[in-house]
């Protein structure tokens, strides 16, 4: 089957993309991914920083990303009920081992788990308006859920949001220099508290993004079949409407000074309600001067990239927790200097694709992957599959 390379440049965006935010999680404590004022106090260029992140690229990467993967699904079905169900189990196989051993911001684990509800889902709509309308359902049901929270919530934050000295002191110690065992202990808490999420709120907006990327993809708007004029009108209006429903929830949270109840929930609502309008306005610009774009050496090796999106999340995962927990590097930054991370990270990602890529079909893990499915499924694949 022939690549669309401009889905590839898209997934190689979403991977890149991830990073900007993912960086606050390997440099600083965990509370500091979601809370800007998460050590009581903040400077004014870490509000800035996270206000410009928040409109931009908070949630917009990872719903650009779970909408490539339930449109990866849709493409998958020919292969049929084994072979889907074998990779995604697989990818719930992995993704436990990294959020357990190397870094408790997996998302592999959710997806894998979550997808293995969601084909079937794909598999048995029977018009895209219904698949479409179903994945709708179930990403709003999500935002009711996190407004729900946000009502039954007590007004004084936990560890979680802010946490006090020692917790800090003790997170960095197990992270950097605690054992093995100790790391693993803690990350296991984790995965309990992010599976207990994932179950009662998370799942329904990931649930939907699958829905409405497949969707998406059976109407053959992924496909790049719809005239480069639709693109760009509507990626300049999804852009401006997805900002417009999240810049007055970031105006508010500094207004009320990022205060738990309502910055840990209700004000994420319309968040999580403008990113996938907003990240499909990117995407829809993407296509729209895909012309222009494909020409750019730069655009190419970033389809590379997308090809490659599983070895190079996890490649990220590999250089970011070396730097900042083997050489101690946590803590010792800003979330605006921070950033200064990413852009070596993005050239290493892009760098090892290109390469890759010259001589291979497939990344390291994607081959795995496929062996892996190809054996538990008993199917047989071409010699030249890697």
């Amino acid at each position: 089957m022939e690549r669309n390379v401009t889905l590839d440049f898209v997934r190689g965006i979403a991977i890149l993309g991830i990073l900007l935010l993912n960086i606050t999680a390997f440099g600083l404590p965990k509370a500091a991914y979601l809370n800007p004022a998460w050590s009581g106090t903040i400077t004014l260029s870490d509000a800035w920083t996270w206000a410009v992140l928040d409109l931009f690229a908070q949630v917009k990467f990872l719903s650009l990303f779970a909408l490539l993967f339930g449109a990866g699904l849709q493409m998958l079905l020919p292969r049929g009920k084994r072979w889907i169900q074998s990779r995604l189990t697989l990818l719930v196989l992995l993704g436990f081992i990294h959020a357990l051993v190397f870094w408790d911001g997996d998302i592999l684990l959710a997806y894998g788990l979550v997808g293995l509800i969601s084909w079937r889902m794909i598999r048995d709509a029977q018009s895209v308006k219904a698949l479409f309308n179903t994945g709708l359902a179930l990403y709003l049901i999500g935002i009711v859920v996190l407004l729900l929270l946000g009502v039954i919530s007590g007004s004084a934050p936990n560890r979680s949001w802010l946490p006090g000295p020692a917790n800090i002191q003790y997170e960095v110690w197990w992270k950097t220099t605690g054992s093995m065992m100790e790391a693993i202990g803690n990350r296991a808490d984790m995965l309990s508290s992010g599976l207990l999420a994932l179950g009662a709120q998370y799942g329904w907006e990931l649930a939907g993004l699958m829905l409405l990327g497949a969707a998406l993809m059976r109407s053959g708007w992924l496909k790049g079949q719809f005239s480069l004029r639709h693109y760009r009108r509507t990626g300049l209006f999804l852009i401006a409407l997805g900002v417009a429903i999240n810049l007055p929830a970031i105006i508010a949270q500094w207004q009320l000074g990022w205060s738990y109840r309502w910055c840990a929930f209700i004000l994420q609502a319309p968040r999580e309600l403008g990113a996938p309008i907003q990240v499909l306005g990117y995407t829809a610009i993407i296509y729209g001067f895909w012309p222009q774009l494909c020409r750019s050496r730069l655009v190419n090796a970033v389809a590379c990239v997308g090809r490659m999106a599983l070895s190079n999340y996890l490649l990220q995962t590999l250089i970011c927790t070396t730097l900042f927990y083997r050489f101690g590097l946590v803590m010792k930054f800003d979330r605006l200097h921070l950033l200064a991370f990413v852009p070596p990270v993005w050239a290493v990602n892009i760098l090892f694709s290109v390469l890759w890529l010259r001589r291979f079909r497939q990344g390291p893990m994607e081959w795995l992957w496929r062996q892996l499915t190809a054996r538990a499924t008993g199917t047989s694949l071409p010699r030249t599959s890697r």
